[in-house]
């Protein structure tokens, strides 16, 4: 049927802002493998380096709840020119950055382009779409951004071990302007008409104060833990720890309540009254901790525990990253014509075998192992990722498409933030009173570490495939009514 093609101009919009997402992720992801040569350079541990990371997706997660209004606010067109002007300006300030705090300056800057870019793609597909068609381009979409993490630490450690790694940033503002800058002029459209939506710039805080708390606990818990272990003073942390928690709770139910009684809310949550759908929202959330988690663990444990260069241990995760996330539209395809719960169940099924024979062999792991392994989950994880969101959106309401889009990506990079959080503190444990870096000790330590990642992943993974079939079992109950 011709209502149900593709339209060109629609592709090249998703290739042109998805682009930016995808250059946005893989600068994050180059960074992870770059970790141990970053502290060295700036003098700094494993617990502080990881906010080069978790700033990044903190930020991403703070300026995802403004897409709702953005979306309505202003003009696609507008929204992709201000996403490519921020990318530009953070990896000029990355190339020229000689200090720690300047660099996570540039990564703040980065990260509020991604977090406009990512939605507004989201947003493109979800409104310009054949019904039709929808799992499939969210496929693409979601592929877009996931390619990103698969290349992301290859990319890293090649251009380390030849460049110096700001080069990184001067490859990619050409791409930006020769690439994504024509192709988004051209091909980026507006399909509906913008409102007078009003910024509640109460509520916009409070999210933000919600986000920065949780994160914070979770990085200073681990850094109280680690001195703790280490025979260090873990007051000054445990305190901090402790009021970031109550921050970061208390926001985030300030928000919640706030929204229920304001007039023009900053994302309308009504929606979530759905139990399907909040078991769908959970799910994508907590995926993304092991998903987003995965390359940080994967690169650092192959170093600093089996001792492999920084190229060798980003192209360990390129097999099942790269491959996994070209199967992203195939798992679109499948939900199109299956429907959700065989290929999302059967999908996340797979993937937990990843971490599960990670676990088994972690005492004993090789560099084919890591890498084999890790293929397992990567295909799993993208076969059936998006799907969740695409399931979860095509439940609602369609004019709460928006904001429900702003809070499945705040999820996603929340849970991205705390992955990368969570994980780097387990390690930061493990290796506390470990010695120096590449002693056997260390490694042994790190090993360890990376056992109990592996651990928390698989639990992490099955109370997501439990909230999954739960919404399944809602949702044909309901079917069964009709």
């Amino acid at each position: 049927m011709p209502d149900e093609r593709i339209p060109g101009k629609l592709i090249g919009a998703i290739v042109a802002v998805g682009s930016l997402a995808f250059i946005g992720i893989l600068t994050e992801t180059v960074m992870t493998v770059l970790f141990p040569q970053l502290m060295r350079e700036f003098n700094v541990d494993t617990a502080t380096v990881q906010w080069i990371t978790t700033i990044y997706l903190l930020v991403v997660a703070a300026t995802m709840p403004l897409s709702s209004y953005l979306n309505r606010r202003f003009k696609h067109r507008t929204l992709f020119l201000a996403a490519v002007a921020l990318a530009v300006l953070g990896s000029l300030i990355m190339i020229v950055g000689h200090a720690f705090p300047v660099i996570l300056i540039a990564r703040v800057i980065q990260g509020m382009g991604s977090g406009v870019a990512t939605p507004l793609m989201i947003n493109i597909i979800l409104e310009q779409s054949p019904k039709s068609k929808v799992g499939r381009l969210m496929g693409v979409g979601s592929l877009v951004i996931t390619v990103a993490p698969a290349i992301g630490p290859t990319v890293g450690g090649a251009v380390s071990s030849i460049l110096p790694w700001r080069a990184i940033f001067v490859i990619v503002i050409p791409i930006i302007l020769l690439v994504s800058l024509p192709v988004g002029l051209k091909c980026v459209e507006q399909h509906r008409p913008t409102e007078e939506a009003r910024l509640n710039s109460l509520q916009f805080v409070s999210i933000v104060l919600a986000l920065c708390g949780l994160v914070m606990f979770l990085n200073q818990a681990g850094v109280a833990v680690s001195a703790a272990v280490s025979g260090g003073s873990a007051t000054v942390s445990a305190v901090f720890a402790v009021v970031s928690l109550i921050v970061g709770l208390g926001a985030l139910l300030f928000f919640g309540w706030s929204s229920k009684r304001s007039f023009s809310p900053l994302i309308r949550l009504g929606w979530l009254r759905d139990p399907m759908v909040l078991l769908h929202l959970i799910a994508y959330m907590l995926l993304p901790i092991v998903g987003i988690g995965f390359g940080y663990v994967i690169t650092n444990v192959a170093q600093l525990s089996l001792g492999t260069s920084a190229f060798l241990s980003g192209a360990l995760v390129l097999p099942g990253a790269l491959i996994g996330a070209f199967f992203a539209p195939v798992g679109g395809m499948l939900y199109d014509r299956f429907g959700p719960v065989r290929p999302i169940l059967g999908a996340f099924f797979a993937a937990i075998c990843g971490p599960i024979l990670l676990l088994v062999f972690s005492m004993r792991l090789t560099p084919v192992t890591l890498a084999g392994f890790y293929f397992i989950f990567g295909l799993g994880y993208s076969l059936g990722f998006s799907n969740i969101m695409t399931n979860a959106l095509r439940n609602i309401a369609p004019q709460f498409m928006p904001d429900g889009n702003a809070v499945f990506n705040t999820c996603l990079q929340f849970g991205g933030a705390a992955g990368t959080a969570l994980f780097s503190t387990i390690l930061s444990v493990a290796q506390a009173g470990a010695g120096e870096e590449g002693g056997a000790t260390f490694r042994h330590a790190t090993a360890v570490g990376g056992s109990w990642t592996f651990a928390t992943m698989i639990g992490i993974v099955a109370i997501a495939i439990c909230c999954l079939i739960a919404a399944f079992r809602i949702g044909a109950k309901r079917n069964s009514r009709l």
